[in-house]
C-alpha cells in the first residue's frame, strides 16, 4: 500500500513535468522584429553657383591702389596723400587707397604687376615703368611755378669738400639708387668730373629718403649726399640751423617733375573723373594746401609722355641706358 502511494506520486510528478514541457513548447517564442533600416534619402544635387563677382573698381570693397614714391618718411607721405584721396572720393565717389612701397623699385613693381592701378612716380621711375609698358603719365606736378626742378649735392660745412672732385674717398648718402635727383643725376655729374662712384667713393649709403639724407649729412654720418633742391626745408623744424650746417656744392640742370600716372589698361572713364577732380585742387587755397602736403606740390598740370623726352635725351647724351643704370 505504501509503495502504491509512492508510485502514484511519482506518476503524478512525471505527468506534471510533461504537461509543463508541453505548455512551454505550445507557447511560441516571439521572434525579434527585423531592425528597421532608414532609407537613404537621395543626395541633394546642389545647384551650380556662380563665382562671386568682384566689386567694381573704385569702391570701398575694391579701392584703386595709389602707389606713392617713398622719397620721405612713410607716415609723412601717407599723411599728405590721404586727404587728397578723400577729396577725390567726395568729388567723384571713387575710392582711392594710398600706399607707400618699401622702395622705388617696389613702387614700380606695384604698378607693373597690377597690384596698384595708379602711382605718383619720380622722373626716373616713370621712365623705367613706361619702358616696361605699365605707366602712362596724366598729370605732372608744379613747384615754384615750374614743372621742372633741380637736384643738388650737399655736404657738411666742416667736411672740407668744396667741389664735386673732392668726393673721392668720401662716404656718400643717397635716398635710393633709383632716385632721379638723389642718385641718377649726381652719378652722371660725378662721371662727368672723372669720378667712378662705384670705385672712387669710400662708401655709398642708402638712407631711404631725401629728408634722411639731409639729416645724415647734418649729423656727419656721411661726408656728402644728394637730394632734390632744396630738401633741407624738410627737416628745418627739427634742425633750425640745417641751412648753416649743410651746404650745397653743386646744382643740376633742370629735371622734369614727378607725376601721377595710371596703368595703360586703367578704365578711361575712371581716369578722366580722377584727373578732373585732381585738377580742381588748383582752384582754391584749401586745394593748394592739400597739394602742398604731398611732396610740396603747389599745383598739377596735364602732361603726356613727350614731357619726358628731354630727360631721355640727357641719358642718351651721357651714353647711359636705363638698363645700365639699374643693372638689368
Amino acid at each position: 500500500m505504501h509503495s502504491k502511494r509512492w508510485m502514484l506520486l511519482l506518476v503524478t510528478v512525471l505527468l506534471l513535468a510533461v504537461g509543463l514541457t508541453a505548455c512551454k513548447q505550445a507557447t511560441p517564442t516571439p521572434e525579434p522584429e527585423p531592425e528597421k533600416t532608414e532609407e537613404m534619402a537621395p543626395a541633394k544635387t546642389e545647384e551650380p553657383t556662380e563665382a562671386p563677382q568682384e566689386a567694381p573698381l573704385g569702391t570701398a570693397e575694391n579701392p584703386i591702389i595709389w602707389a606713392l614714391t617713398p622719397s620721405q618718411d612713410t607716415q609723412k607721405v601717407l599723411a599728405g596723400a590721404e586727404p587728397i584721396a578723400q577729396y577725390v572720393e567726395e568729388k567723384t565717389g571713387i575710392v582711392i587707397k594710398p600706399v607707400v612701397p618699401t622702395d622705388y623699385t617696389a613702387q614700380q613693381e606695384a604698378i607693373c604687376s597690377g597690384e596698384a592701378q595708379m602711382a605718383a612716380l619720380n622722373t626716373f621711375g616713370y621712365i623705367r615703368a613706361r619702358a616696361r609698358g605699365c605707366a602712362d603719365v596724366a598729370l605732372v606736378s608744379v613747384r615754384f611755378g615750374s614743372t621742372s626742378y633741380a637736384g643738388q649735392i650737399i655736404t657738411h660745412v666742416d667736411s672740407g669738400i668744396k667741389e664735386v672732385k673732392d668726393l673721392v674717398g668720401k662716404t656718400f648718402c643717397r635716398p635710393d639708387p633709383e632716385s632721379t635727383s638723389g642718385w641718377v643725376i649726381p652719378m652722371l655729374t660725378m662721371l662727368a668730373n672723372g669720378i667712378d662712384p662705384e670705385k672712387d667713393l669710400k662708401e655709398i649709403v642708402d638712407t631711404g629718403g631725401h629728408d634722411a639724407t639731409v639729416i645724415g649729412v647734418y649729423k656727419g654720418d656721411c661726408d656728402a649726399g644728394a637730394t632734390f633742391q632744396d630738401a633741407r626745408v624738410l627737416v628745418e623744424d627739427e634742425y633750425p640751423d640745417v641751412k648753416d650746417k649743410v651746404i650745397v656744392i653743386a646744382t643740376s640742370a633742370p629735371i622734369p617733375n614727378d607725376n601721377i600716372s595710371f596703368r595703360p589698361d586703367f578704365p578711361k572713364d575712371l581716369r578722366d573723373k580722377i584727373v578732373e577732380a585732381l585738377l580742381t585742387l588748383n582752384d582754391s587755397e584749401q586745394g593748394k594746401e592739400l597739394l602742398k602736403g604731398l611732396f610740396s606740390w603747389q599745383g598739377l598740370e596735364t602732361a603726356d609722355d613727350t614731357f619726358y623726352d628731354g630727360f631721355r635725351q640727357q641719358l642718351e647724351a651721357a651714353g647711359i641706358t636705363i638698363e645700365e643704370l639699374t643693372g638689368e
